[in-house]
């Protein structure tokens, strides 16, 4: 028998044949990484987490965006239409003889033969010195083709010779004898027929107005002074008109065109005579060289201004500066001779537009720095207060040992997920909605520059993405126990907090002193612009640091007492 002395055959034999070992289960495969073997853990998007978990703080946050992306995007739009606006209505609504661009010279030069002084004068010339002129005018100066009048005139008044012709006082009439292009576009004939004539036997109409007080009717003859000889001018006048539009630039640049008037002469005593108006035919006008009213030939252009904008003020400003006496000017006097002269009142209104402009920037400037102030507070703020309720979630994460970096990025793709959409959407519905004064036909962007919203909305969309991810970081810099609640009592102001708080009081104090040195005139000094939301700044930082005091002071008596208090 083998084995030891005392065991039992069983206890032998099993240790000769011990028993199999256990079959394990085999572990279910694990999906593995398409860079190594090992396998993949799987792990649930951050971001998309985040959102289905919290829907309404998310929602929220993208409201906010939304309307304050929008009113940021808006607000350069809407001033740059407005601007627009009112630069047009400048224009548009001011009288003709102050906006229109009157071109200037005289005929040629007695020097020249009288047939060539006439050729100089004929309506072909002077149309193709019209077009000519009209095409040299500087950007972004702009005419109306069918307001465009040109023609030869009397600068001085020449006498009315004729003893039928009413005299109030004995003084005879004294009459501008003009020879306007586009005369049967912008009158009707009332009686007679419109003039022809020529030099040697001019014709010539008047208005309906004119003939009453002047008592000419078709047929009559009136007669002038002559300038070569004494023996007078004769006129003859084949019809009477009425003025088409006689509010409108063709007659009211020049009223006694269509309006004759009594004007009083002052001596001793106060006389009147009648000052008129006789309208030749433009082949008749070579007749004008033959009187004493020194002729000149004139082309007259009304400026558009549907197609300026508010940015264009400056620029229109010089080239009416330089159409009146620079470069421009030159090349002008190269087609219509050296004598050439424009005169025009429209700086004057683009001055008055500049003046105002320069007086409301300020007031703006003041506006949009408030505006902006608010809404960067109310982003940050709601930054803050996310930051705050989940400061329990980021201070376990960071003790677990998640680095700044990944909480950052973590945050960072939160809130981008929510702010891009929402500013995206906010731009394009102010593009939308706030448009130019052209509306529909200044294209896609309304006439209005993109940049400034772009770079509004961008502003916008960045502080919100932002305060949230730098809030966190600063706050769990360091991985930090669950402690007690800040306590206004015993909290004390970093130096960090102390440094930039005295940085803003300088810079409010110089804001001020700015403001008070300089006025609100400036309106390129964006620390004067700032300086009432520096001002309100400084006082809130000020609440913040006195609001502890009371409570300390009040705080002294209860810790005396016993129990709750």
């Amino acid at each position: 028998m083998t084995g030891t002395a005392g065991e039992h055959p069983d206890e032998h034999e099993h240790r000769q044949h011990p028993d199999p070992p256990a079959v394990r289960r085999k572990a279910p495969d694990m999906p593995r990484s398409p860079r190594s073997e090992k396998p993949a853990r799987a792990v649930a998007p951050w971001v998309r987490t985040r959102l289905r978990t919290a829907p309404w703080a998310a929602a929220s946050l993208a409201l906010l965006v939304l309307v304050t992306a929008y009113l940021a995007a808006a607000l350069p739009r809407a001033v740059d239409a407005y601007e627009t606006e009112g630069l047009r209505h400048d224009i548009r609504t001011a009288a003709p003889r102050s906006s229109v661009l009157e071109l200037t010279a005289e005929p040629p030069g007695l020097e020249l033969p009288p047939s060539v002084r006439e050729a100089g004068l004929a309506p072909a010339v002077l149309g193709k010195q019209r077009d000519r002129a009209g095409a040299l005018l500087p950007a972004p100066l702009r005419t109306d083709p069918g307001q465009t009048v040109h023609g030869v005139r009397t600068v001085k008044r020449v006498e009315g010779l004729d003893p039928w012709l009413p005299r109030p006082d004995g003084i005879s009439p004294e009459l501008v004898l003009a020879s306007p292009s586009g005369l049967a576009e912008h009158a009707r004939l009332r009686a007679g027929r419109l003039p022809a004539g020529t030099a040697r036997a001019p014709e010539a109409v008047v208005t309906t107005k004119t003939a009453e007080a002047l008592r000419i009717k078709p047929g009559s003859v009136v007669h002038v002074p002559g300038r070569v000889s004494a023996v007078p001018l004769a006129l003859t006048v084949t019809g009477i008109v009425e003025p088409r539009g006689p509010e409108g630039p063709y007659w009211a640049v020049e009223p006694l065109l269509r309006t004759p008037a009594l004007a009083p002469l002052v001596g001793q005593e106060v006389k009147y005579y009648w000052q008129g108006a006789l309208l030749l035919s433009p082949t008749s006008a070579p007749a004008l060289l033959s009187t004493t009213g020194e002729p000149e030939v004139y082309f007259r252009y009304l400026p558009t201004a549907d197609h300026l904008t508010g940015r264009d003020a400056g620029r229109l400003g010089a080239a009416l500066a330089s159409a009146s006496g620079g470069p421009d000017l030159v090349r002008l006097r190269e087609v219509v001779g050296p004598t050439g002269a424009l005169t025009t009142e429209l700086d004057t209104i683009v001055g008055a537009y500049g003046s105002m402009r320069g007086a409301i920037d300020p007031v703006v400037a003041v506006a949009v720095f408030g505006i902006g102030a608010v809404a960067a507070v109310v982003l940050a703020m709601t930054g803050g207060l996310f930051a705050a309720r989940r400061d329990g979630e980021l201070a376990l994460i960071r003790s677990r040992g998640a680095s700044l970096t990944g909480i950052g990025l973590r945050l960072l793709g939160e809130t981008s997920a929510v702010a891009v959409p929402a500013a995206l959407l906010a731009l394009v519905l102010a593009v939308a909605t706030v448009r130019g004064p052209d509306g529909a036909s200044g294209g896609v962007l309304g006439g209005i520059p993109l940049l400034p919203s772009v770079l509004a909305t961008v502003a916008v969309a960045l502080v919100a993405m932002l305060v949230l991810p730098l809030r966190a970081v600063v706050r769990h810099r360091r991985p930090r126990l669950h402690g007690g609640r800040d306590d206004l009592l015993t909290a004390r102001p970093s130096r960090r907090r102390t440094v930039l708080e005295l940085t803003l009081l300088v810079l409010a104090v110089g804001a001020v002193a700015s403001l008070r040195l300089r006025g609100t005139g400036d309106s390129g000094d964006h620390l004067v612009s700032a300086a009432p939301v520096l001002v309100g700044l400084i006082a809130a930082l000020l609440l913040v640091r006195v609001y502890p005091l009371p409570l300390r002071w009040a705080a002294r008596p209860a810790r005396r007492l016993r129990g709750a208090v």
